[in-house]
């Protein structure tokens, strides 16, 4: 085939594409309109909920199956992102907010899962996101919780806490790799800004590199390489994506102490998703801490129930001096059977006890 004439057929696909497109967002808009009329007829107040974890699995999953190339399986489902962010934007007008500013991993893991239709809101802490998604001030928010190299994510833990209302509707994984963003040579740099986990994740390099630079804890890596771009003889640990926002150079790549550095996120709602057979639940309870082997006798519950646990985490209650609670991730969904029937069972041990979220599992 002449250039010409393949150029004239690419022109027919584009068409018949933007008719496709065109008619699967009017499809979109039927569904949404659904959602509507089954709400009013349950007498529900409020917007049904657009983005539903377990259908975007199904459609991604779905996509991969009928992909034949030579497009990836990665590059299929990049591409029907971007036609879903798209289709939840007709649907209702939804806010996406994240630790800030702009450019932060939080950010690229908000665009990652929701794509470039939707509003995205900055916010300076952790714990802000959570607060404004509970109080609905978001559609959305999304939110750190560990990392591979580094571990549990305290803000978000201890934000729980105080807002234990607010659900998890999915996660997210994020691989991170972290570079040293300065306008200066190494030998003159100085200071280093960066957030507490991306100091845990570079420490090595650092140590190694810049063994005398003062290292300043802020809220965030972008906001790390907002300060770099300032002040003199600085840097900052971030990522390269904030380094052409900030108009900064790359004086070292890939400085994280593992190569598979990789930070999982959640998305935080009103409600979570029904279950799908493969889900996850967050739970956060307390004990009695007079009662010998109140803790074990709490996680044994699990094992009767063959329920496996992925992960457990301890954070100071706040309610009083060494008191804690205790957040334990469990493989099943909490409207699952044995799910269900361990959660009764489990109250005998608790003091409190809170569902933080059911979500499909998701792989990295």
């Amino acid at each position: 085939m002449d250039l010409d004439a393949a150029r004239g057929k690419i022109s027919e696909v584009d068409r018949r594409l933007v008719e496709l497109l065109n008619e699967r967002a009017r499809l979109s808009l039927s569904v949404g309109a659904a959602k509507r009329e089954v709400l009013k007829e349950q007498g529900a107040t409020g917007e049904p909920e657009v983005y539903v974890p377990a259908q975007e699995k199904r459609v991604f999953e779905k996509v991969r199956g009928l992909n034949q190339g030579p497009l990836s399986g990665e590059s299929v489902c990049a591409i029907y992102r971007e036609i879903m962010s798209a289709s939840i934007s007709l649907q209702s007008d939804v806010s996406v907010g994240y630790l800030g500013p702009p450019g932060t991993f939080s950010h690229q893991a908000a665009m990652k899962r929701f794509g470039d239709s939707l509003a995205y809101v900055p916010y300076p802490k952790i714990e802000d996101v959570i607060a404004a998604a509970a109080k609905e001030e978001i559609t959305y928010g999304l939110v750190p919780i560990e990392n591979s190299t580094f571990g549990a994510v305290v803000q978000t833990l201890d934000a729980f806490v105080d807002q234990p209302r607010v659900r998890i509707r999915a996660e997210v994984y994020l691989p991170v790799t972290q570079s040293l963003l300065s306008r200066y040579q190494l030998s003159a740099i100085r200071k280093v800004y960066s957030h507490p986990q991306a100091f845990g994740q570079s420490r090595q390099w650092l140590d190694q590199n810049l063994p005398n630079a003062s290292r300043i804890e802020v809220s965030s890596t972008a906001k790390a390489a907002e300060l770099a771009a300032a002040e003199t003889y600085t840097a900052a640990v971030s990522s390269e994506v904030c380094a052409a926002m900030y108009h900064l150079d790359v004086v070292a790549k890939d400085i994280t102490s593992t190569k598979d550095n990789t930070t999982r996120f959640f998305v935080l709602g009103q409600s979570s998703d029904l279950p799908t057979g493969d889900d996850k639940s967050l739970l956060m309870f307390t004990v009695d801490h007079r009662l010998p082997g109140a803790l074990c006798s709490a996680l044994d519950v699990f094992a009767k129930y063959k329920i496996n646990q992925t992960a457990i985490n301890s954070r100071p209650s706040r309610q009083r001096q060494w008191h804690y609670m205790f957040f334990v991730e469990i493989i099943g969904h909490e409207l699952d059977d044995n799910v269900a029937r361990a959660l009764e069972d489990i109250k005998s041990y608790c003091l409190d006890l809170v569902v933080l979220g059911s979500y499909p599992r998701q792989s990295y």
